[in-house]
């Protein structure tokens, strides 16, 4: 029997890569192995050295910057968030943006080209369209979500 671990990345630089996610995501290292540093919500870094050997393959052969995945990350205050990803050395996909659910969110690039994307929380969304007097059916209608789904984010 397995079980799913966690996600992980193969990073250039071990201590850039960190201090990316300490200062932009906020994430803490949990363990540090050197070749290998596992932070708060799941995320594995593995040095791009190391993943090499382990695959038996040239760097050549590895693409790190893609679009076929992401790390997704919610955040309780988006607009906080957006103001402090706007002073952090990050490329973005794309700026904020609103989904036609009503969920904003971000993408950007971490230090090796690994899309992140961080999310408004759906409680918050549906909190925003409660504030901007929704009531549970309207909201419902407009996240595209039921009734019993809405009442429960509120």
């Amino acid at each position: 029997m397995v079980h799913y671990e966690c996600p992980l990345i193969a990073v250039r630089d071990m201590q850039r890569s960190v201090a990316f996610y300490r200062e932009v995501l906020g994430l803490e290292v949990v363990n540090d192995f050197g070749a290998n540093v596992t932070l708060t919500g799941g995320v594995s870094l593995q040095t791009l050295e190391t993943w090499k050997d382990f695959l038996g393959a040239e760097e050549k052969d590895i693409s790190l910057k893609n679009r076929a995945g992401e790390l997704y990350f919610v955040a309780e205050d988006m607009d906080a968030f957006w103001q402090r990803l706007q002073t952090a050395d990050a490329e973005l996909v794309h700026p904020l943006r609103e989904h036609g659910w009503g969920q904003r969110v971000v993408r950007f690039y971490d230090p090796d080209g690994h899309i992140i994307e961080v999310g408004e929380s759906l409680r918050t969304v549906a909190q925003r369209f409660r504030e901007a007097g929704m009531d549970v059916q309207q909201i419902a209608v407009r996240m595209d979500v039921s009734p019993e789904f809405a009442a429960s984010l509120l």
